[in-house]
């Protein structure tokens, strides 16, 4: 499928639909996607609801490079060494391999530990990699404060530490001591979550969500699709559900069959921090005898893996995916060492949002901005 025409046509959908939008809400847009109810009448939030709808269509649209274009040529003969919080989270495992392959396109020896999905084991698998003696560590997918100690160790070494998604927030931190943390931002990926639900649903759902309260960047973006989820006063919230990452296998498929059996058809609409929960509920959703096209319609703020692409195009209990661009990020995670082994300060790029559905899905297995490859290969090579 071509996507340029893809893009075109969407643009021009959106720009008319917000002009028959200016008045107000607007009835029968049930081609914007599953769940729309061309009869049933908007929610109470006609504003935010146009917003929503706005935002959603500048998102589907984003595929363009818009990082650094230079900086230091490749520094030879280095070693990375990847600390994932769980390679049984498909985010933390694609950026771990992203990492792997860019540092070994400029002959950089990159290696993973498994934290194994605990704050004991990622201590044990941080103080493996300080005992190494990279070059560089990545802190990749769990809290530093969780492993203070390793942190001052690795400073005391004078052993650069990168993050990915470690903190709330993109960029450098002094405390925790990192470089620079490399991730969306959280706000905009929660907002956009929150907003799909509310133009799919026009203004109308019942929404559960899936988070894991016990890493604090998890935390803050289901309280920040939470937040935007209520600026819609006709949207409920019908359950929070705190489920950890490495438990959802377990935890999952029975919280779904509770919630079926407690909500009914009010549970329309799913929101989790990750895809992987729309992997585990799908069982005990077939078995409830729910359509894999049809509701709850759920959206992963993250991280877009190559399963959830294949659940959001064959419709299989997922409709929309918020990817990270997994490959772009363990580039710049690359590109960032670089800088730091050269003395210079980190890039300051922060990738934009982008919004996967079924109406722009494609044969796609993950998203990426067209040419950060490229990019990354003409600065390295100078």
């Amino acid at each position: 499928m071509n996507r340029t025409r893809n893009r075109f046509s969407r643009t021009a959908a959106a720009l008319a639909l917000a002009a028959v939008l200016v008045g107000g809400c607007s009835r029968g847009l049930s081609s914007l996607a599953p769940g729309s109810d061309p009869g049933r009448p908007t929610g109470t939030c006609p504003g935010v609801l146009n917003k929503a709808r706005q935002a959603v269509a500048r998102a589907e649209d984003s595929d363009a490079w818009d990082g650094p274009t230079s900086g230091p040529r490749a520094v030879r003969g280095k070693s990375i060494v990847f600390v994932a919080e769980t390679m049984t989270n498909p985010g933390v495992a694609g950026a771990a391999k992203a990492v792997e392959d860019a540092g070994r396109s400029i002959g950089w020896n990159v290696r993973v530990i498994d934290g194994q999905g605990t704050p004991a084991g990622a201590r044990t698998a941080f103080g493996q990699a300080i005992a190494l003696r990279p070059s560089g560590i990545v802190i990749g997918g769990f809290d530093p404060n969780s492993t203070a100690e390793q942190v001052r160790q690795a400073d005391d070494a004078h052993i650069p530490l990168i993050g990915w998604h470690a903190t709330s927030r993109p960029g450098p931190s002094q405390n925790p001591k990192l470089f620079t943390n490399v991730t969306t931002r959280v706000e905009d990926v929660a907002r956009i979550s929150a907003y799909w639900i509310i133009a799919q649903s026009n203004g109308n759902a019942g929404v559960v969500i899936f988070t894991d309260s016990s890493i604090p960047f998890a935390e803050n973006k289901s309280q920040l699709i939470k937040k935007t989820l209520q600026t819609c006063s006709s949207v409920k919230l019908l359950s929070y559900q705190n489920i950890p990452l490495p438990d959802t296998g377990s935890r999952t498929p029975q919280a779904v069959s509770a919630l079926v059996s407690r909500f009914g058809d009010r549970w329309t609409y799913s929101a989790a921090i990750n895809d992987l929960y729309f992997a585990d509920a799908a069982p005990a959703l077939r078995a409830a005898g729910k359509a894999g096209g049809g509701a709850p319609f759920s959206i992963g703020a993250g991280d877009g893996d190559p399963s959830a692409f294949q659940r959001v195009r064959d419709r299989q209990f997922q409709a929309a995916t918020v990817p990270e661009p997994l490959n772009a990020q363990g580039s710049q995670i690359v590109d960032e060492f670089n800088r730091a082994f050269a003395g210079q300060p980190p890039s300051g790029y922060v990738a934009p949002v982008h919004l996967t559905t079924t109406q722009n899905v494609d044969d796609t297995t993950s998203w990426d901005p067209r040419g950060f490859r490229a990019a990354y290969e003409r600065i390295w090579n100078g």
